[in-house]
């Protein structure tokens, strides 16, 4: 985890933008727009966002918000990017402002928050430091996954090749460097990158991986051997994942978004990829305070017993 440092409490001028990028469908947002727009008020910062989020919410707009037609606009105008809802709308931001590089800071409108673990009631105190110029830039990288078309697809949480609408099990060649990993017999295989190690990888028995190494984690779902077990690879070299025609349907999915296999035998290539998804990290912010406070990491009850 590349850490790049900012500190500067001189006011930028001339005034700040801000995107705003936020899911009204899914997280109640009325409340931590409203605090926004009254804090841009007050600091003169203007703020972009897509015209039909804020019609949605019942909200009008001030004089320091600017309406545009998409998210993409909004991030075009921005110099930071300001995210309200969970995780999902994080990745979604990831992947339509992967080519910008701009900063991006998450307020948890959801569950679990753990890329978007700045909380409302910080919203203010979290401006002022980005305003300031108080935090640091928390450089996650995409994976990047290439098939034999030479098409590429990015993915910050993990590549998933899995059964479609059927019980049967799929099978699922690996091969590391060249080298044989394995042909899977499972309900499918997930290629995690450390920052998506927490997500369906951990759910499915993969290791939680630091956000600072260079590796990829290949999980097995529910496979039929006991023998068969995640591994942690170099993400610098390439692993090659190949689907035969079977009786049964597979998928490919990278952050959710799903790409129906149609031409066997599919093939793509993952390795790390270099563009990064900056993210903004407060003072105080940890990432293993994040696994303590989002995941109970290494909570006992036997140590509160009396």
């Amino acid at each position: 985890m590349v850490i790049e440092h900012r500190k500067d409490y001189t006011r930028r001028e001339p005034v700040m933008n801000i995107a705003i990028i936020a899911n009204p469908v899914k997280y109640e947002i009325k409340e931590v727009l409203s605090s926004a727009f009254s804090w841009a008020e007050k600091e003169d910062i203007t703020f972009f966002l897509r015209k039909d989020v804020l019609s949605s919410t019942g909200i009008k707009p001030t004089e320091k918000v600017v309406l545009t037609d998409s998210d993409e606009e909004s991030i075009g105008q921005g110099e930071i990017i300001l995210v309200m809802g969970g995780d999902g709308t994080i990745l979604y931001t990831a992947r339509i402002s992967k080519n910008s590089g701009k900063p991006i800071l998450g307020i948890n409108s959801g569950r679990l928050g753990f890329m978007a673990n700045t909380r409302i009631e910080d919203l203010e105190k979290a401006l002022y430091c980005v305003l300031q110029g108080d935090y640091q830039l928390d450089k996650r990288h995409f994976l990047v996954a290439t098939d034999k078309d030479g098409n590429q697809h990015h993915a910050l949480n993990e590549f998933l090749f899995s059964r479609k609408d059927a019980t049967s099990m799929v099978n699922v060649t690996a091969e590391y460097d060249g080298n044989l990993i394995n042909t899977y017999w499972a309900d499918g295989l997930i290629v995690a990158s450390p920052t998506g190690s927490t997500a369906y990888n951990l759910a499915s028995g993969g290791p939680i991986v630091s956000p600072d190494t260079d590796v990829f984690v290949v999980t097995p779902i529910n496979p039929h051997t006991l023998t068969t077990r995640p591994l942690v690879l170099n993400s610098r070299k390439p692993l090659r994942i190949i689907i035969e025609k079977q009786n049964v349907e597979v998928m490919f999915s990278y952050d959710g978004q799903i790409i129906e296999i149609e031409d066997y035998p599919f093939e793509v290539e993952i390795m790390k990829s270099d563009l990064t998804f900056n993210l903004i990290q407060l003072p105080g912010q940890d990432y293993f305070d994040t696994l303590q406070k989002k995941l109970m990491w290494g909570m006992d009850s036997r140590r509160n017993r009396n």
